[in-house]
């Protein structure tokens, strides 16, 4: 290809780059025969070269060509800061994050050569793409290099980004269809003109005193076959030739090579005489096995269960309207809301500070946990959590569901495991499908073989083999069974990271339970003060301090203090399983444990209940006696679970509550109080080590140790604005009893995926069986080619839709 490349070039009259196809003055800036109009360009190839990128050079009509005459654009206009504002999805100042749609993303080669930008900007410092939503996300350094140079590199490559914000997306949808629509059009009038001139054959008419007629129809049908051939086709070949450069062999090889073996032999049987061809079946192959290609893409595109699990992201934000606060699901949360943002929530779109002292931790965004301080007037980016006293804030952009999606999947935040261990389903589709397309040549060769005493028979065998066996409905079945799963478990308030997830959660085999917020409501707790009388003022001090955070105890407290004013905090820190510390117009308030806010003080201690402290000017006042509502259908829900897992629960209060917690799990061995979040990972680990594979359910907040230290880690939300990096999912807690459930439906979506691969061996063993026989044609191959895709495709689909509803899930 890179030959043919350098052979046009040469052959016109003007010399032309082989970098970025712009007219060079002379052949100075050289490598072997490779011309370049500037050493930037030569530079580049070299970067390409070394890389092993070069595939980058030799895709036809597609994104990543050396386009001759490529217009550049003038990209100064993304120097505006204005603007720059819409495109950012984030900066610093020393780091800027971006997300751009680049429709032209097509194939694994795109994907490559689109996430190895860094290589070719050193100010880049990473790019991720997401190919079923044609996106990438880029992440650079400002002071090496800035927006518009991103954009011309992307420019420059081929593929320019979207920067139209009123794009609509189904009409970039649409587009990308349009040059499939008229290579199926193509293929099909060839292939209904083939036919047509093809009748003689068909019906045996004897043309014998009419040659010169039957020549002509023969060269006719050449003629027709060459844009099938040359165009409708040209996506396998290129495919199968990148596949090729890479030392790959890809599932498009056998299908190229079936089709090109069906040209060739045709040319040679008609202009030697030895017969008709075979370009009726040429042309018939291509336009079915196009068809199958454009219904297999709606049939994804219909059941893509991306869409819809981004649709019910759960996040709940907290707004201000008037003098109430009051929580709305995050989709609809519009421009100018103003929100309350507690300590340790997301700030879930672009908003600007309004009031409060901000101090954003962008570790979510950055990979690094360093706060930022903000004054009143201040831009603050989505992602970023705020540290310390409640902020209120104003949006000045909608939300992004799916951006907030990719950072809940910031590889910062993955777990070890997870990072070292790749999926066992995943990775045996992989395994397979590697081998599987070198089988299937070595197949088609010993069909020929057998039948090598029958021409005809031979190369229908050998050709029918190539095409009809294909691993994608093996390839597919993961994804579509267990993208589904979390599409149903979405409807159900249950959100997962990522589909690999589901098979962890399937594994499991004991499960450690948090207390408070976990399996009690935070909304239906009975609060007594014990201790001195409070005064006005110091009920107003109380108050505005737990209206800073987002703990179920303070929240409580925050609902049964009945002062109406909310004061400022001067100071605010909030120490997991500890307490919280406040500054309020000089006075001292503690709230906590007994050890963090009493010093050791006993006067108030006794062992029979939830307990909060309370400290003012160091004089412990008191503390406010929690009676805690357990949640429905725990008693149930334990009852199930005990039969098949190891149960356990871990409190970071006293044993107060012991006896009511023996109804649900039993005997004391399950019971561990006193608990602080290191010794909540500790315990874990010691199950792990043990070789447990751990649930871990948790309010995310004084656990977030022991959620990521899990094997799974679930945070249970009460319309709070729990996104922690430390879990794996997050549970509505109205869905809490039904956590049975999705742990069995885990189970069955594995089963449904193993059977999905039974099925589709199944079909390949009929589907060769008969190839084999010689008696299956190329053309009937094409149609049930793409058949075993769609049909592992809704086999997966709908089954899980059924099993889901025998269990109530949809």
């Amino acid at each position: 290809m890179e030959q043919l490349e350098t052979l046009e070039r040469k052959t016109d009259t003007k010399l032309y780059c082989f970098h970025c196809g712009d007219e060079t003055p002379d052949e100075t800036i050289y490598i072997e025969d490779k011309i370049f109009c500037c050493n930037g360009c030569k530079t580049v190839y070299e970067i390409l070269n070394n890389s092993n990128l070069c595939n980058y050079y030799s895709i036809d009509q597609n994104p990543g060509i050396t386009r001759k005459h490529h217009i550049k654009r003038n990209y100064d206009f993304l120097n505006d800061t204005d603007l720059k504002l819409k495109l950012i999805d984030f900066t610093n100042g020393k780091r800027t994050q971006l997300t751009f749609d680049i429709p032209q993303m097509h194939c694994s080669s795109c994907i490559w050569i689109l996430e190895n930008l860094y290589k070719l900007n050193a100010g880049i410092i990473s790019s991720k793409v997401n190919f079923l939503q044609k996106k990438v996300f880029i992440s650079f350094q400002d002071e090496k290099t800035s927006l518009k140079e991103v954009v011309e590199l992307l420019d420059s490559i081929g593929y320019d980004p979207q920067l139209n914000l009123d794009n609509r997306k189904e009409e970039k949808i649409k587009s990308g269809y349009k040059n499939l629509y008229y290579k199926i059009g193509i293929a099909g009038f060839c292939f209904g003109n083939i036919m047509l001139l093809s009748f003689p054959e068909y019906l045996s008419i004897d043309v014998s005193g009419h040659d010169e007629l039957k020549r002509i129809f023969a060269y006719l049908n050449i003629l027709l076959s060459l844009p099938v051939f040359f165009y409708s086709s040209s996506y396998y070949f290129i495919s199968a030739w990148k596949g090729l450069k890479k030392k790959f062999v890809n599932i498009d090889v056998p299908l190229a090579l079936g089709i090109a073996v069906l040209f060739l032999r045709s040319i040679i049987d008609i202009i030697f005489m030895h017969g008709a061809g075979y370009l009726d079946s040429l042309s018939g192959l291509v336009f079915f096995l196009l068809i199958g290609k454009l219904f297999q893409n709606k049939t994804y595109e219909t059941l893509n269960f991306e869409r819809n699990y981004k649709s019910y992201f759960p996040i709940a934000v907290t707004i201000q309207k008037g003098k109430n606060e009051t929580t709305i699901p995050v989709e609809k949360l519009k421009i100018g809301d103003r929100l309350i943002i507690r300590n340790n929530e997301l700030i879930p779109a672009d908003s600007i500070l309004i009031k409060g002292n901000a101090n954003i931790d962008y570790g979510f965004v950055t990979g690094e946990s360093m706060p930022i301080s903000r004054v009143n007037g201040e831009m603050i980016y989505a992602g970023g959590k705020q540290i310390g006293s409640a902020i209120e804030v104003e949006t000045i952009k909608e939300v992004s569901q799916s951006y907030l999606t990719q950072l809940w999947n910031n590889k910062a935040f993955r777990k070890d495991q997870e990072r070292e261990q790749e999926s066992r389903i995943v990775s045996f589709a992989n395994t397979v499908s590697k081998y599987f397309t070198i089988t299937i040549l070595a197949l088609a060769v010993i069909a020929a073989l057998i039948w090598h005493n029958n021409s005809t028979l031979a190369f229908n065998a050998f050709t029918a083999v190539l095409i009809i066996a294909c691993p994608c409905a093996l390839a597919l079945s993961t994804p579509f069974a267990l993208g589904n799963t979390l599409r149903i478990f979405g409807k159900n308030k249950f959100y997962l990271k990522n589909t690999f997830i589901i098979e962890k959660l399937a594994a499991v085999n004991t499960i450690v339970f948090d207390k408070t917020g976990t399996i009690t409501e935070n909304n239906s707790s009975s609060v007594e003060f014990i201790g001195e009388e409070l005064n006005d003022d110091e009920k107003t001090f109380i108050k505005s301090v737990v209206r800073n955070s987002a703990h179920p105890l303070s929240a409580a407290i925050f609902n049964f203090i009945d002062s109406k004013i909310i004061k400022n905090i001067d100071l605010y820190d909030e120490q997991p399983g500890k307490g919280v510390h406040a500054i309020i117009n000089g006075n001292e308030i503690k709230l906590g444990s007994k050890i963090f806010v009493t010093k050791g003080l006993k006067q108030f201690y006794d062992d029979y209940s939830t307990k909060v402290f309370l400290s003012i000017n160091e004089v412990t006042k008191g503390y406010f006696n929690i009676t805690n509502k357990y949640r429905n259908g725990l008693n149930e829900t334990i009852s199930e679970l005990e039969h098949n897992y190891e149960l356990a629960l871990l409190s970071g209060d006293n044993e107060g509550e012991k006896e009511k917690l023996r109804i649900f799990f039993g005997t004391d061995n399950e019971l561990h109080f006193r608990q602080s979040p290191q010794d909540k990972l500790d315990f874990i680990l010691r199950l792990q080590e043990s070789g447990k594979k751990v649930l871990m359910i948790g309010d995310g907040l004084n656990d977030a140790g022991a959620l990521k230290q899990s094997d799974v880690g679930i945070s249970v939300s009460d319309n709070t604005n729990n996104f922690s990096p430390a879990c794996d999912g997050i549970m509505d807690s109205k869905s809490f009893y039904r956590l049975k459930d999705f742990i069995k439906f885990s189970n069955s979506s594995m089963k449904i995926i193993f059977s999905s691969f039974i099925l589709s061996l199944v079909y390949n063993i009929i589907g060769l069986w008969f190839a084999f026989q010689g008696t299956l044609s190329p053309l009937i191959a094409a149609i049930l080619m793409p058949v075993s895709s769609i049909s592992a495709v809704v086999f997966t689909t709908v089954l899980t839709n059924i099993l889901a509803k025998r269990r109530g899930l949809i």
